[in-house]
């Protein structure tokens, strides 16, 4: 017999609904025992983890006694066979901690919430706080040891999970001869999941991927193994990498907003409901061509009522048709031939260009941007919201708070689509450039002199792209889908119904 106060960890964990008896076939964490006696042996609480409120899981326990100590010996080594053939679970963890980000309760958060839930799943983790921006991704890039670990965890908000993963994506294009600079090259897929552990402003992909921000439901996915596959989209200016996105690349009303918030950082997170406000009374708009590549052979569409959820049959279908098409052209010479299909351009005013790999919900926008987007079906949904007033623009913007749908206005269009490129007006060719001269003499010759201010009445030239909350140094971008890149120690967010029936005990 172990001696008192060992933890043994179960292969496999169950959710229980509350209040209900715990299936012992599946159902524990961990079993910890308390002390010896002749005639029977009581253990200490067993944690496992159960369904509480919507989306949430959380740590229960119950205590067994058992009269028979040959029958406990029994139980104590097929629990441990059960563990050492589970392959799912992580045994090693690299965890980065942002201390900045947020509220500043990075540190505090993993210190009392979650590493607490790590040893007792007996989880080795090697904890790094970074010390500067970009630290994580240049750690990752060329210093970690990434052979000893089974996951890379990351404590803070969408932008530090945006470091983890340019830096482990990079890392796995070089360990693997693939030139990230080149835009028609197909990526490489990670094999080391990703772990979020929520402590930022918005925490965009935790909704996106678990429903919910909160710390421990995060942890507890980890310790269980989950995998959710995800998208990840490279963003080239011509021949030269520029960022990943994940989330959202947003141009005009959304690159602006982040634009003007960076500048009152001092703020807080008061900065961004202030420039939101500017930005809508500013209401600049902006000329270009739009350049799409339409998904094709795929189900679903941008306005379907259906969601991204756990076992989405959409991602499931989806995700094998972009994967068997990347593979037979994995053959061809002809780059070109991968496209597969039409391009279309769109020319015009835009007040908004969006491109929303998955619903982007958060608490601001329990929607989301897209409310159908999905996350890992190789497609990104492009929105285009055309110039119009400021009336009908707070229509389309509120709309992302309430269950009317966003894209049934007549200057709004979306498209589910696996690339596209954008040019700004003012970076088309010189003989664009000489006309548009011709066509609007001294007063585009102003505007471009005045663009910087918007007090004088002019219309501004260009806007910066906002991709996962950073400023992109070019307009003129190359965006391609790669589907399932990465993964993460998620599931996806479980039906509702899942958290309603208390009655029925679900099995992970």
């Amino acid at each position: 017999m172990d001696r008192p106060g060992r933890l043994l960890l179960l292969s496999e964990l169950c959710v229980r609904n509350v209040a209900y008896d715990v299936s012992l076939s599946r159902s524990l964490l961990t079993w910890k025992r308390l002390a010896s006696s002749p005639v029977y042996r009581p253990f200490r609480p067993m944690l496992y983890v159960e369904r509480c409120r919507q989306h949430h899981w959380c740590c229960a326990e119950v205590t067994f006694t058992c009269p028979d100590g040959v029958l406990c010996q029994n139980w104590v080594s097929s629990i441990r066979e059960q563990l050492a053939s589970i392959s799912a679970r992580p045994r090693n963890l690299l965890v980065y901690i942002n201390p900045y980000g947020g509220k500043r309760q990075g540190k505090r958060i993993y210190e009392q919430k979650v590493a607490p839930l790590f040893a007792k799943a007996e989880i080795s983790t090697h904890v790094i706080v970074t010390d500067y921006a970009n630290h994580a991704r240049d750690h990752l890039k060329t210093d970690a040891d990434l052979s000893k670990v089974d996951g890379v965890v990351c404590v803070g908000g969408d932008g530090m999970f945006s470091e983890i993963i340019h830096g482990l994506v990079w890392r796995t294009q070089i360990d693997n001869g693939v030139d990230p600079n080149c835009p028609d090259e197909d990526l490489s897929p990670c094999s080391l999941r990703i772990g979020i552990i929520p402590a930022g402003s918005t925490d965009c992909i935790c909704f996106a991927t678990i429903g919910t921000n909160d710390p421990v439901t995060s942890a507890l996915h980890i310790i269980v193994g989950d995998s959710q596959p995800m998208d990840v989209c490279s963003v080239h200016h011509h021949n030269m990498f520029l960022r990943y996105s994940v989330s959202l690349l947003g141009y005009g009303f959304y690159g602006d907003m982040l634009t003007d918030s960076e500048r009152k950082r001092w703020m807080g997170l008061a900065r961004y409901d202030i420039s939101g406000l500017k930005m809508f009374l500013t209401h600049h708009y902006y000329e270009g061509t739009v350049s799409y590549l339409p998904a094709r052979g795929i189900i679903g569409t941008p306005r379907d009522a259906g969601r991204c959820r756990y076992g989405c049959a959409v991602c499931q279908h989806n995700g094998q048709i972009q994967s068997e098409r990347a593979e037979k052209y994995k053959t061809n010479e002809d780059s070109e031939c991968a496209d597969d299909g039409e391009w279309r351009t769109i020319r015009g005013k835009f007040l908004a260009i969006n491109a929303a790999s998955m619903s982007c919900a958060c608490p601001r926008s329990p929607k989301g941007l897209s409310p159908a987007a999905h996350l890992a079906d190789g497609t990104t949904d492009l929105i285009l919201v055309r110039k119009c007033s400021r009336f009908n623009f707070l229509r389309h913007l509120l709309r992302h708070t309430n269950k009317d749908d966003q894209f049934d206005l007549a200057f709004v269009e979306v498209h589910r689509v696996v690339r596209f490129r954008f040019t700004p007006r003012y970076c088309q060719s010189d003989s664009d450039l000489e006309l548009d001269l011709l066509e609007n003499g001294k007063r585009q010759i102003f505007s471009q002199i005045c663009r910087d201010h918007p007090a004088c009445g002019c219309t501004r030239t260009n806007s910066s792209w906002n991709c996962d909350g950073e400023i992109l140094t070019h307009t003129a971008i190359d965006v391609r889908v790669h589907c399932r890149l990465i993964k993460l120690f998620a599931r996806g967010i479980e039906e509702p119904q899942v958290f309603a029936d208390l009655s029925n005990p679900c099995v992970i």
